[in-house]
């Protein structure tokens, strides 16, 4: 009987370890999208929420790129402690506070911890608080000097706020926290005020709509570069989350409805055929991105175009616009996505979405 009790004992070690050890090797991304509802009420779970509670500043942001289930030492959680009235690093770029906000629901849901629903309605108010007049987000809040205070679309930082609105103003309960209903009315404002802003920035060429680019002007609304590589152009992926958001309200007005239209004709107009993306090892063993022709290859659109010919190019971090991915460094070609599949998702919905709408 012992013996059988030490080898129990000794496989739910292991167990527990194996658990543990799949769950720290995700991302956090994926963790705060699980649909395994059952582990949101794990002792696992609980700890990592901890983390999230620690790296939530107390304006109600979280800095990005952090993978919150990673253990903390207790001098790492003093650090965290010690900034937490310093607002500087909070933002909206790479998920971050949104996806935070999206675990703590989840959490809530399972085990409704009071501390959870504060921290994730402290969310909202840095949401509001963060938006323009004009109805634009900038990348981080408060404002930092140089391209962060651009109206965002890059990385759909500011499509992902909006979504989160969209869900706690349609009252969907896809969020398990229910703000109070002046909250609710303060979140249909900024939410109206983001499809606005998203209406007036989509480009036109020739007075035709077309899509949109990462980064606007935050005051005169014009298009922004970013990074030295990030030039003025139109996104061939930015503007897809944009798109399927304007697809997602009921009953779109004519303005919506024309820029849904304006956007699907662009993506039409600028698809790429007859190219796939593929690798091949350097002299020194390293995969390098390459474009070769495939006839059979599925459609793919440029990360940048260019705004009056819709020409794609590519960008060094010299700042200097070339015509294929072959004349940028390595360096650059290899660490940033330059084409997309992803329009294909609004090309493929368009037709019902227009059925659905009783467009003709």
């Amino acid at each position: 009987m012992i013996i059988l009790k030490k080898v129990f004992t000794v496989l739910l070690i292991s167990t527990s370890i194996g658990i543990t050890a799949q769950v720290h090797d995700k991302s956090w991304r994926s963790i705060t999208e699980s649909q395994d509802e059952n582990w949101f009420a794990s002792a696992e779970a609980t700890s990592i929420a901890e983390n999230v509670l620690l790296y939530q500043r107390n304006i109600g942001g979280w800095p990005k790129n952090i993978q919150m289930q990673k253990l903390l030492s207790e001098v790492e959680k003093q650090k965290l402690i010690a900034i937490k009235s310093d607002p500087i690093e909070c933002t909206t770029d790479n998920g971050a506070t949104c996806q935070e906000m999206l675990f703590l629901s989840k959490m809530y849901k399972k085990n409704p911890d009071e501390r959870y629903k504060i921290a994730f309605m402290k969310g909202i108010d840095y949401l509001l608080a963060a938006q323009y007049d004009n109805g634009g987000w900038p990348q981080f809040y408060p404002l930092m000097k140089g391209y962060y205070t651009h109206i965002t679309y890059n990385d759909d930082s500011m499509v992902n706020i909006l979504e989160l609105f969209k869900e706690i103003k349609n009252k969907s309960n896809f969020y398990s926290i229910s703000p109070t209903s002046d909250v609710v009315n303060k979140i249909e404002i900024a939410f109206n005020k983001g499809i606005d802003c998203i209406l007036k920035t989509q480009y036109k060429q020739n007075g035709q709509l077309t899509s949109w680019c990462a980064q606007y002007d935050e005051v005169t609304l014009v298009p922004a570069k970013a990074r030295a590589y990030e030039l003025v152009s139109l996104s061939g992926k930015e503007s897809v989350k944009i798109v399927l958001l304007l697809m997602s309200i009921e009953n779109p007005n004519k303005e919506i409805i024309a820029a849904v239209e304006g956007a699907v004709r662009w993506f039409e107009k600028s698809k790429i055929t007859g190219i796939k993306l593929d690798s091949e090892l350097t002299e020194d063993g390293k995969s390098n991105r390459i474009v070769v022709e495939s006839p059979d290859g599925e459609p793919l659109w440029a990360r940048f175009m260019d705004l009056d010919t819709n020409a794609p190019f590519f960008c060094d971090r010299d700042g200097i616009k070339k015509a294929t991915l072959a004349e940028i460094g390595f360096e650059r070609r290899n660490g940033y996505r330059w084409y997309t599949n992803e329009p294909k998702d609004v090309l493929k919905k368009f037709p019902s979405w227009k059925k659905h709408n009783n467009i003709q």
